[in-house]
């Protein structure tokens, strides 16, 4: 029987650009209830610069409080050395290093063009295996981007081959700001699992016009079997302007189950930590099936 995994990222993305401070004990019992769920793999902060992000400004805390919590594979984002370095003393078992498909939001995202991030990347994914952590690649505004618009598959698939000859434990393709349609995803995602030799690919996806759930399947049909999403469809980045939530993970998890394909998660404990998720946060939650009466589903 088909099997995806679906790596939950609402403890970070869903979090980070929220104006209201989420206090550390209810992340933590946010990410106990993922745990809960059935979810294995928890994207659960990001080592970014407080002052940028004061979301996420207690990682060390959080990962502090959830050290104890096994077989969780625990995630964390790193947009730089200073970010991988505290990630390490954290314990973090695999870490999200962040590059742009566009110089533009590359500048805007973490201050340097795609060639300066290219440099910084090699050290540290240097750095990363020679300390055993999981080494992800993700490629934001991989469809689109809010300063310059269409992104080309050139764009992508250039900073994939990169990714391949790095030897990346993942590579991620993101649709940071929900701009792509399921043809341009079924043509991409062909091309990087292809080009991709066997490292294996995931996708980030957003719902701001409505095509996350089309655009999981359609990356589904080319091989893909890892999925990014969050809990109650909550989040966006603070550098996207314009961007909605993510694609949420119970609409995503309702869509595999009723198709066959396991998910490894319960789906009651899924809407359960989506609805405590969608109570903390101050933004839009965008998830469609915790709102139906289950007798309807």
């Amino acid at each position: 029987m088909a099997e995806v995994t679906i790596v939950e990222v609402s403890p970070r993305d869903g979090f980070q650009n929220d104006p209201k401070l989420i206090s550390t004990e209810d992340k933590v019992e946010h990410i106990k209830k993922l745990v809960e769920a059935g979810f294995d793999k928890i994207e659960v902060t990001s080592f970014v610069h407080p002052k940028k992000v004061p979301q996420m400004a207690d990682a060390e805390d959080v990962l502090g409080q959830i050290k104890h919590i096994i077989p969780l594979k625990k995630i964390a984002l790193i947009p730089n050395e200073r970010g991988y370095e505290r990630a390490a003393k954290s314990h973090v078992d695999e870490v999200n290093w962040v590059s742009a498909a566009t110089d533009t939001f590359n500048q805007k995202n973490i201050g340097m063009t795609i060639e300066d991030n290219d440099r910084r990347f090699f050290e540290v994914r240097k750095r990363a295996k020679e300390d055993q952590i999981q080494f992800n690649y993700s490629i934001a505004v991989a469809f689109g981007c809010p300063y310059e618009g269409g992104v080309s598959e050139e764009q992508v698939l250039r900073q994939v081959e990169k990714a391949v000859d790095q030897q990346v434990d993942r590579i991620t393709i993101a649709d940071t700001i929900g701009y792509a349609i399921p043809s341009q995803v079924e043509s991409l995602m062909k091309k990087v699992v292809d080009m991709a030799a066997g490292i294996p690919v995931a996708i980030h996806l957003h719902d701001t016009r409505g095509f996350g759930l089309a655009n999981a399947y359609a990356a589904y049909k080319q091989g893909v079997a890892i999925f990014e999403t969050a809990v109650s469809g909550i989040g966006g980045c603070p550098f996207a302007p314009g961007a909605a939530g993510n694609l949420a993970t119970e609409d995503l998890v309702y869509m595999f189950e009723r198709m066959g394909v396991k998910t490894g998660l319960d789906f009651e404990k899924v809407i359960e930590a989506a609805d405590f998720a969608a109570k903390l946060t101050t933004n839009k939650a965008l998830g469609r099936i915790r709102h139906i009466e289950r007798k309807f589903l």
